[in-house]
Formats: structure tokens, sequence, C-alpha cells
């Protein structure tokens, strides 16, 4: 979660959610959404408990992990057999020379068919993303789009059943005062639930020109970045994002980014991938009441445009510079923050009324809104190296033990199977092997030596779509792993 020190609500190491009813993930999908839609609820009155409220909705809130894998760079790296090879991992690095980073985050499913919404922050740079649900059921999730502009991104997960979901409410409804409920994933301990009020409405955090946060009093942490906050219908008015806190925890201060924008972010990247942008094409500043008099106004309200993009919509309207901007498309512009939301979210492509003051009169000026391009570049990330391991279908260099493993490994004389040497970094079996490891079965037969590890690794061996157990001999403990070899 975003710390302000803005404190970006994700990104804690921890564990996993702890169990809950799975009932609600084998529903229809007619019964699957969460939302209570048919009476309206007083939010303003506080219920006597949220115990039926959370048991409701937690099936449809999950647990966002992620990993990512690099290659430290500017940092020594000591050979195999140096005296000064167990520094490697001071260094930030595993026996394999690479770096493997986690976070934690939340989210929440939008529909039955598995859309899951979370925030950029959380699973930016990620390379693999699970959601773990409220059952302790883990699904690997695909990144639909991501929008950096206003922390927005969307998910998907598969299932062969229909999962539990919630709607969003119309966050223009909500009002000051209104009870809410936080549901996510603080510090790791998922499922947690608080309680509070909408203490503000349209916060500028200064975070991005597209602010514009409910704050909340309802204690959110670190990990709750993504998770949803409800109303008393059980229906998400925000998506929790950032806190202000001198000390990393909830002080009360929490912000979550508006229902009604998530909703339009979130469906343009399901319909194209991408958030699209209404574009201007102008400068504006704001105004004074000084300014306002000159202009023959009433009140400070609107923008003055101080210059117009030659390559943009305005350019091919009647706009000029000194105009004073007062409504667009209907809306009133109260401020450059304003009008920058207005505009975003306006409709690409649609003809737009914008009613302006120029020379103490009024008029209005149609013209035909652009498309804002996206300024944000993908950050460039150093490719992890070719490993002609990635051949192997375990993605694992193996070898026969000789006495110089067994010396430096510490492995048992009675101990026989096939040495690990290095694995891959973008192999099945990274995070699960490592370097000095001794397999000794695979699939519950035994592994003597180097020819019966490449037997077992044959394809047909192991049953379509499970893993293949693996035992591993490691510093003298046994382990087991399933590992799903690339055939």
């Amino acid at each position: 979660m975003k710390t302000i020190a803005i404190s970006v609500l994700a990104c804690v190491s921890g564990a996993m959610m702890g169990s809950a009813s799975a009932q609600a993930e084998r529903q229809s999908q007619s019964d699957a959404s969460l939302s209570d839609t048919v009476s309206e609820i007083d939010q303003k009155q506080a219920p006597e408990s949220f115990s039926r409220l959370a048991k409701r909705l937690m099936p449809a809130v999950v647990n966002i992990t992620t990993s990512q894998t690099i290659a430290p760079e500017g940092l020594p790296e000591f050979p195999d057999g140096s005296p000064l090879e167990r520094f490697n991992e001071f260094f930030g690095r595993d026996p394999d020379g690479f770096r493997r980073e986690g976070s934690l985050g939340s989210g929440f499913l939008i529909s039955g068919e598995g859309t899951v919404i979370t925030n950029n922050h959380v699973i930016e740079n990620a390379d693999e993303i699970n959601v773990v649900f409220n059952s302790g059921r883990t699904l690997k999730a695909t990144l639909v789009g991501t929008d950096p502009d206003t922390d927005v991104a969307v998910l998907k997960v598969e299932s062969d059943t229909p999962l539990p979901f919630v709607e969003f409410a119309d966050s223009d409804s909500a009002e000051v005062g209104d009870w809410v409920m936080a549901i996510g994933n603080p510090f790791g301990f998922g499922g947690s639930v608080s309680a509070g009020i909408i203490s503000a409405r349209n916060r500028d955090i200064q975070s991005g020109r597209y602010d514009d946060f409910i704050q909340t009093d309802a204690a959110i942490n670190r990990g709750n970045s993504g998770g949803p906050l409800f109303n008393l219908n059980g229906e998400v008015i925000g998506v929790n994002t950032a806190i202000i806190s001198p000390t990393g925890g909830s002080v009360g201060l929490g912000f979550s980014i508006p229902s009604n924008l998530v909703e339009q972010v979130s469906g343009q990247i399901l319909e194209f991938g991408k958030p699209r942008r209404g574009w201007f094409g102008v400068n504006v500043q704001g105004i004074d009441q000084g300014i306002a008099n000159a202009y023959g106004v009433n009140e400070p309200e609107g923008v003055i445009i101080t210059s117009i993009d030659s390559d943009g919509p305005a350019a091919k309207a009647d706009f000029e510079v000194g105009d004073l901007v007062l409504t667009f498309d209907g809306k009133m512009v109260e401020n450059v923050r304003g009008l920058s939301r207005i505009v975003a979210e306006t409709e690409v492509n649609s003809e737009v009324d914008v009613d302006i003051v120029r020379d103490r009169k009024r008029r209005t000026v149609s013209f035909t809104i652009g498309e804002l391009e996206s300024s944000v570049e993908e950050p460039d990330r150093e490719p992890l190296p070719e490993n002609a391991l990635a051949n192997n279908p375990l993605g694992a260099e193996l070898k026969e033990i000789d006495d110089d493993a067994r010396r430096r490994y510490g492995i048992a004389r009675d101990v026989e199977g096939a040495l690990v040497n290095s694995v891959a970094a973008n192999g099945p079996s990274f995070g699960k092997l490592s370097k000095g490891d001794v397999i000794t079965e695979m699939g519950f037969e035994k592994i003597s030596g180097l020819e019966d590890a490449y037997e077992a690794l044959e394809p047909g061996d192991a049953p379509g779509g499970q893993g293949l157990l693996i035992r591993v001999y490691r510093a003298g403990q046994t382990m087991f792993f399933t590992i799903e070899p690339e055939r």
C-alpha cells in the first residue's frame, strides 16, 4: 500500500489466507454475486454487527501473491568451490546466482468467470501471480491489463465452476459519514475485516493527475492494497490503495479509488486491453476571484486555456488561448484537476460541447474529443540469462554424485540419487529444487542415479495435469515437492 509518507498498502511478505467456507465457490453463477442489491440499507445507521456482511463477502475477496526473479547486477558473485562462495547469499543471490522477490496484496472478483481487480503496484513486474481464496484454494492468474495512472490492474483466473463475486456500488452516491467495511490481507493476515466511515471525498494526495480518493478511517495497512471497501449493501464502493502514516501502520487515514472510476477503467481494460482516455489537447491554469471578476463571472470556478497543442483535438475547433472553460460535456469545471478527470472519463471520439467565456461573453464550442496516448513506458528489465537447462523437463541440471559433491554438500555415503547441479530461473523447478539437492525418488520410484532420473522424466510417466512428486535429500533432511515437468 502507498504510505505518505504515502504508504503503498501491498508488498509485504506473509502468510496465505486462512480457511473458511469453500461452498460459495461452488455456487451456480446466478447465485454467485454476493452483493445485496435487493433492498437498500441505510448507509448511515451502524449495524449491530458486521459479522453477517463479512461472512457473506469473504469468499469473493482474495489474497494476491506474486514473485519476481531477477539477476542482481553490479554485485560480486563468487565461483563454486571458492572459500568466499558462502557470501553470495549476502549479496542477494541464491545458489544459482538469482534473487527471488515476492509480495502480498489483496483483490476481489467481479465476475463468476474469474475477473479479479487489484492494484497495479501489487502485481507490477511480477513473473508469477497467484490468487488465494478464503477456502485456501490457489489459482494461477494471468494479467489482462493495468493502468498505472489510477493504480488499477485486472487479472483473470480459470475455474471449472463459477466463482463468487461482488458488484460495484455507485461511488458518486456515497456520502461523508456513511459506514464502510474493508476486507483484505494486511501484513499477510488474510481475511482481516475492519470497519469505519467515509471521512472525506475527492481527496488529492498528490499521487497522480487523476487523484479523486475516498478517505476512510477504517483500519487498512500494508497488504490491504487492491482489496475492496464495501458499503453496507455488500457492494464495492472503493479499492483500498494508500495510507498516510508516520509509522507505516494505520492511523485512520486510508484512501480508496472510487468504484465508478475503477469500474470504468477495468471495463476498458477488459474490452481494449488498456484504458482509453479522452484528450482535449490544451494546457490550462486555475483562476482566483480577481480573474473571475475580470471575466465577468461570479465564482472562481473554471480554468483558462494557456496553450493549445497544434496536433491536438482542440486545435481543430474554435478554441483560443485565454478562453475560460466553465463546463465540459455538461459537467461543471471546478479546477485543473477536475477538468483532467472529466476529460479522461469522456468517451473517445464523442462530440463534446464546451461552455467558455471569451471577451466577457459566453459561448459554446463543439469538438470531437481524441484519445490520449499513454505516456507510461514499460520499465527496462534485464532479461534473465538464456539457460540451456530449459530444455530439461525439470529445468534443472542433474549430475551423478561424486566424492567432491559429497564433501561440498554434506551428502552421506548411503544416500543415492541424482544431484541437482543448477536450476534454471525460468524453469518449473525454480523456487523448489536447489543446488546441492539429491533427488532420491520420482513418482514413488527410487532414483539410484542419473539414468533412473531421466527414465522417470520420459513423457507419459506422470498422469495428465498432475505434478510429478519428487523426494529430495537436502542437508540431512528429507523434503517433498510436486513439479510439473515441461514436456
